[in-house]
């Protein structure tokens, strides 16, 4: 069951200023998200002093929270390979995969994806005494920053946060009311394809696995020396991302990629996506996937259009309901710029709903990005009632795009 916590005094976020990294553009006009009290944030850019004593960080969700992790222990490694599976990886393969020549170390955490404002960002899992030490040697050492997601509260590059936190510095999960809301307790860098960290007592609520996920060491062996055996190894089923390319140029582009969509209707509809980057921000899903789940079909006022097969139902009955409340005039067909759209948003390396076929832009010329946008508010009310959700209601507004939100019964 979903749950929505609210921090209170121990919300002040923590701010790892220096290493945020610029992976993603800064939302015009999108302030930094504020934290839940009016303490002023830390701003030191460097490593705490290891003091011995317990943590006095308070817990923002006792019942999200692990055991704290305490002072970092052991040596940092470096995070080569990033392995995915639609599933929990077995032990016996797990052991095989530890006894390849060339793998150093590894680390189980869980991998999932979640729709956040048409941006289908992954969220690790993770128990923050032992996946730490994969982090840059900063990042490792900001106590207070795994104290803060032992917790409860989430980890996340700061840029990313800018786009998604409420004033309050809050983020949710998902597109359903109920998602679960998580604080930000600290704005840190993170791993290559990774966009936040929470603690493992998060993911049956974000509806996500713990252990389907390999993050792997090959320390001082060249990551690429091991990839074909590793691929031979963990089977055509899994993703294999190599983490040193995708940290120089954003994703590995010879990687066949698994997103597993968490949570409500998006888990529900989307199921396993399977694709393969193709160039020119083009991506190619499973042709398997795309002939079980894409139709063309015609609906009222757009005529024909690509869509998720799942969308159709909710499309033409809100359509329907805008012709018969007689607002169709209120829609130009030729202003409709396309549902299912197998790409990337543009000038980044993040799937959106468009990539599904979950979502729709209508009469781009007066609604771009960041404005209020001149759509007809009832058009708006009536593919709300219908399950969808609207741009126009996000941080950094984007008023021509409706996406599927809610899986309603049409009949």
């Amino acid at each position: 069951m979903s749950v929505r916590r609210r921090a209170g005094a121990a919300a002040t976020a923590v701010l790892l200023t220096v290493l945020v990294a610029c992976s993603e553009p800064t939302s015009p006009g999108a302030p930094d998200p504020a934290p839940a009290t009016t303490a002023e944030p830390s701003r030191s850019t460097a490593p705490p002093e290891p003091t011995g004593e317990t943590s006095t960080v308070p817990v923002a969700d006792p019942e999200h929270a692990v055991d704290p992790p305490g002072e970092r222990d052991g040596r940092l490694w470096s995070a080569d390979i990033l392995v995915q599976w639609d599933r929990a990886i077995d032990d016996d393969l797990l052991e095989q995969v530890e006894q390849l020549k060339g793998v150093a170390h590894t680390e189980r955490i869980g991998l999932g994806q979640v729709s956040l404002e048409n941006r289908v960002l992954t969220v690790a899992s993770v128990d923050p005494a032992r996946y730490r030490n994969f982090t840059q040697a900063q990042v490792a050492d900001l106590q207070e920053a795994w104290e803060r997601v032992a917790g409860g509260e989430l980890a996340i590059d700061r840029t990313v946060a800018r786009r998604l936190a409420d004033d309050e510095g809050m983020i949710r999960l998902g597109v359903e009311d109920d998602a679960p809301t998580l604080h930000v307790g600290a704005y840190t860098p993170q791993i290559p394809t990774i966009d936040m960290v929470v603690n493992t007592a998060w993911a049956e609520d974000i509806e996500m696995a713990t252990d389907n996920g390999l993050l792997i060491s090959t320390d001082r062996k060249t990551p690429a020396s091991i990839r074909k055996p590793l691929e031979r190894l963990v089977g055509k089923d899994a993703s294999v991302q190599m983490l040193d390319v995708a940290s120089r140029i954003g994703l590995d582009p010879d990687a066949k990629l698994t997103a597993v969509p968490t949570g409500g209707t998006l888990g529900s509809v989307v199921g396993v996506f399977r694709y393969r980057v193709i160039g020119g921000g083009r991506i190619a899903p499973d042709p398997a996937w795309v002939s079980a789940n894409i139709r063309t079909e015609a609906v009222p006022i757009l005529g024909s259009v690509t869509c998720h097969k799942d969308l159709f139902p909710q499309l033409r009955a809100a359509l329907l309901e805008v012709q018969q409340r007689g607002l169709a005039d209120a829609i130009d067909p030729g202003q409709y710029a396309g549902c299912y759209y197998p790409r990337f948003i543009a000038n980044t390396t993040t799937l959106s709903n468009h990539s599904f076929g979950l979502a729709l832009d209508l009469n781009t010329a007066g609604n771009q990005r960041g404005t209020v946008g001149e759509i007809d508010r009832d058009v708006v009310a009536i593919f709300k009632t219908w399950g969808f959700a609207w741009g126009g209601d996000w941080r950094w507004t984007d008023p021509m795009h409706f996406e599927l939100a809610e899986v309603k019964r049409v009949g």
